[in-house]
């Protein structure tokens, strides 16, 4: 199997996933996100190249022999993608399509890409499934629809089997706490376990379908191992069908680190949308997916582990 971005937080997890399966793994990343020290454990255990998926000679070499892609590469984040569309566009789409084509001249049969729940956009039906139209309000979500489509689309052309995973909202351990980029579980946890006031863009009030990483990796595992009809450029969503807005997470947080230490509230951030819940019955139907890790179990782990990583 081959992973792009497993050096990445969702990637280095999904890669430990697979080696725990006993099959092999070669893993392409650049480390423009991701991180050697998330690879250090396995890296003699994979092989890898280290090398960007926009590079179709990169990619040519990581595609051979693989029967699946998992395509975790991306310029991740909502307001990065605002500040510069245009590097967005290039890995997220352009990186895809080069993936694409380098798995189509090399006969691989599937690939299963990286989506995202920012597809939906800010539309106020909840929960959201498959069947409403993708309403963008960010570059990074554009990008990743675009993706979706050409998936679609190297299924209808060239038989190639094909999978998106809407991912909401992943957690978990080697997600990085860091940086202006910094998703909203490790960057709260980061500041209270240094006694900082926890930063929280708008009123709190905003809610997500929060999935703990374990579960987005059995359902790529499960997207790999899914009969060929069900890979035909099918998109589902991917995380547990439970909304929790910020302030729920900084209270069950303050509660399970033992601490009150109070927010900051400053304004909300451009592209953000207000409201995410997943529905999840399509990802049952076609792949057999359902979480097993709850958010207040995930939260827990992760806490954990940001606690003996910091």
């Amino acid at each position: 199997y081959l992973v792009t971005g497993g050096a990445g937080f969702i990637g280095s997890n999904l890669v430990r996933f697979i080696l725990d399966k006993g099959a092999d793994v070669v893993v392409v990343d650049n480390f423009a996100t991701g991180k050697r020290e998330n690879i250090a454990d396995f890296v003699d255990r994979v092989t890898f190249i280290e090398g960007d998926i926009r590079d179709r000679a990169v990619m040519d070499r990581a595609v051979v022999g693989c029967a699946a892609i998992f395509h975790e590469a991306a310029l991740g984040s909502v307001p990065r993608s605002v500040e510069n569309p245009a590097a967005s566009h290039d890995v997220n789409v352009n990186g895809t399509l080069t993936v694409l084509e380098a798995a189509r001249a090399a006969g691989v049969k599937r690939v299963i890409f990286a989506a995202s729940s920012s597809a939906y956009g800010d539309q106020p039906d909840s929960p959201k499934h498959e069947g409403m139209v993708p309403l963008p309000v960010s570059p990074y979500a554009a990008g990743k629809v675009a993706c979706e489509c050409y998936l679609r689309a190297y299924a209808a052309c060239y038989g190639m089997e094909t999978l998106s995973l809407r991912y909401f909202n992943v957690f978990g351990p080697h997600q990085d706490p860091e940086g202006a980029y910094a998703a909203v579980i490790p960057a709260f946890v980061a500041s209270l376990l240094r006694g900082r006031r926890p930063v929280v863009y708008g009123d709190g009030e905003q809610s997500r379908d929060f999935c703990y990483i374990d579960n987005v990796c059995r359902a790529n595992w499960l997207a790999a191992q899914a009969p060929a009809e069900a890979c035909d450029g099918t998109v589902c969503n991917i995380a547990c069908h439970a909304a929790t807005t910020l302030n729920e997470i900084l209270g069950v947080l303050k509660e399970l680190m033992k601490s009150d230490i109070q927010a900051e509230y400053t304004d909300p951030r451009a592209g953000d949308v207000k409201d995410s819940l997943a529905d999840v019955s399509l990802a049952k139907a076609t792949i057999g997916y359902e979480p097993e890790v709850f958010f207040r179990q995930g939260l827990v782990k992760a806490i954990d582990w940001y606690t003996s990583n910091l």
